[in-house]
């Protein structure tokens, strides 16, 4: 039975939610773009797919560019510094995208912002399971998972006010029309320099949070770990989780990253169940209802004003998912919970792809999509950072959990980027129905390889799988 240490609750959750705003900015980040692709594609005078696709999904390939830097820099560098520089980065690309005057500088500060996303997302849930105490690693690490969907409503919701600010746009307005509208030369501009506010904050919070407990024992720096371990849970706390971090570490492995760990075997292994997550988690097909829900609710009939509602709804859904999230990850355990979902997602996809083939009509695919993306929003959005976070040795933690980010990203881009001439090709039926065949894959791999890692410390974890 694990000892009852005396847990300074409101420091870690302090320190946890001020990391989490990383995810929050993510969250935003990555979905204001659907709502205000009906608005900069006519102002950018976008037709073609290949500028469509490169529009939404040019923020990641930042996203890989900030995967690689974590790759290269975050054992060597910690994770404090990077999470601040990710700041910087989200506010320089707030001005800039909102101020972009060609399609060419918008997409360079949406790379820009990409670069932030991509080490936000890798290094927020590292930190903070870094920092919390085992038997509440889930639940603190799915906070940032919080954040991320409370971002990722909040700017649905803003491209949705803002949307509604112009009164003289038409319901049935064409491409010139938008172009022409006040939506579309300046509301979606505000979409994107709203982020400005929240990215300033993270930056300059970040500098009064610790730095990684786990880092700072590894790069030598004992005594400040300590302190930090004390504020959390005391001098007994401080004082095992020293130990038990120094006896997976051997004396050659402080102050040092060693690359060439990563092709051990069992790391090799740990691996690629993370790059396996990270590729499931994308092409589940979540994303497409994220980016592209604007193109899949007029498809089902929905007029301009109703499809930018039924964005934020979707939004709402995934907020209200993350709490049964934080209410079992603890209890049940990640692989039953990915399991159950996945099952669902399944049979889902069938479901809407159905739909799609059968034309049955708008409120029925609104429906299959809320349900979907409350099911992905339980188990593959949060538990694959979480899983990430837990699963590899204290040593080379920082490089492997950013390959595993760098697969997400890969995914992300690939699925995003290929969408609207998957959709050309095969339809909106047939597309739905290759989501279904995925995640049932992802049912059957995850059956078999997959560990169990609650209520274990990190230490414990690498012990059990190495």
């Amino acid at each position: 039975m694990a000892p009852n240490y005396p847990y300074n609750q409101t420091y870690i959750w302090l320190i946890s939610m001020t990391a989490a705003l990383g995810g929050f900015l993510f969250g935003y980040d990555w979905v204001v773009i659907g709502g205000a692709k009906p608005f900069y594609e006519p102002f950018f005078n976008i037709t073609s797919v290949a500028d469509q696709g490169w529009g939404t999904s040019s923020a990641l390939v930042g996203c890989m560019v900030g995967a690689i830097l974590c790759i290269l820099l975050s054992d060597k560098l910690g994770r404090k510094r990077l999470l601040i520089f990710s700041g910087f980065l989200f506010s320089l690309s707030a001005i800039g995208t909102a101020l972009a005057d060609t399609f060419w500088w918008f997409n360079c500060y949406r790379i820009l912002g990409g670069i932030a996303m991509g080490i936000a997302l890798n290094l927020s849930p590292l930190y903070i399971s870094e920092l919390a105490p085992p038997e509440k690693r889930g639940r603190l690490v799915t906070i940032n998972q919080f954040l991320v969907m409370i971002g990722v409503l909040l700017a649905q919701i803003a491209n949705w006010q803002i949307s509604l600010l112009d009164t003289a746009l038409a319901e049935d307005a064409d491409f010139t029309a938008i172009a022409a509208s006040w939506s579309g030369q300046e509301g979606w501009r505000w979409m994107f320099g709203a982020e400005l506010v929240p990215a300033l904050l993270f930056f300059i919070l970040m500098f009064f949070v610790p730095e990684s407990t786990r880092w700072l024992i590894k790069n030598k720096q004992q005594e400040k770990a300590v302190e930090v371990l004390t504020k959390i849970g005391g001098k007994e706390y401080a004082k095992d989780s020293l130990y038990e971090t120094l006896s997976t570490l051997k004396e050659e492995d402080l102050g040092a990253v060693n690359f060439r760990e990563l092709l051990q075997r069992n790391v090799l292994k740990l691996l690629g169940i993370g790059i396996f997550l990270a590729f499931l988690q994308q092409w589940s097909g979540i994303n497409v209802v994220i980016y592209y829900a604007a193109d899949i609710f007029t498809a089902a009939g929905f007029t301009l004003k109703q499809m930018m509602l039924n964005i934020v709804v979707i939004g709402g859904v995934m907020v209200a998912s993350i709490f049964v999230t934080f209410a079992t990850v603890d209890r049940y355990g990640r692989k039953s919970i990915l399991l159950v979902c996945l099952a669902a997602m399944t049979l889902l996809y069938t479901g809407l792809g159905y739909s799609f083939y059968a034309d049955l009509g708008g409120t029925s695919v609104v429906v299959l999509v809320l349900l979907n993306v409350m099911f992905y929003s339980i188990s593959l959005a949060p538990l694959l950072w979480v899983l990430l976070s837990e699963i590899f040795p204290n040593r080379i933690r920082g490089a492997a959990i950013s390959i595993g980010a760098l697969a997400h990203w890969v995914g992300n881009f690939t699925l995003t980027y290929s969408f609207p001439a998957i959709k050309e090709n095969l339809g909106w039926a047939n597309n739905f129905w290759l989501y279904g065949v995925i995640c049932a894959v992802g049912f059957m791999v995850i059956w078999w390889i997959l560990p169990e890692t609650k209520g274990k410390t990190l230490e414990e974890l690498e012990k059990d799988l190495a």
